[in-house]
């Protein structure tokens, strides 16, 4: 069964508070939030304020991905995450 929306953003929530508070994470993880990302894109019930934010999330997961040091780049993004995880609530 998918998950709905507010589902969906409580997933993405955790996952971006867990790298915030850890200052660690998986690549796996940041493949997750890509997918979270584009299917709230997707949705139209999806408030637009959160709709703005969502591709600086999307291009944040797809640098981790990418990372040859996903710490370093979860701790460069320490600030973002604080902003996104409250606009997020």
């Amino acid at each position: 069964m998918p998950l709905d929306y507010s589902h969906q953003l409580t997933v993405l929530r955790d996952i971006l508070s867990e790298h915030q508070l850890d200052c660690c994470g998986t690549v796996s993880e940041c493949e997750q939030i890509e997918r979270l990302v584009q299917s709230l894109l997707a949705n139209d019930d999806v408030d637009s304020r959160v709709k703005q934010i969502l591709p600086h999330i999307y291009a944040y997961g797809q640098g981790g991905k990418y990372s040859a040091d996903l710490s370093a780049h979860i701790s460069a993004h320490q600030s973002q995450l604080a902003d996104w995880v409250n606009e997020l609530e």
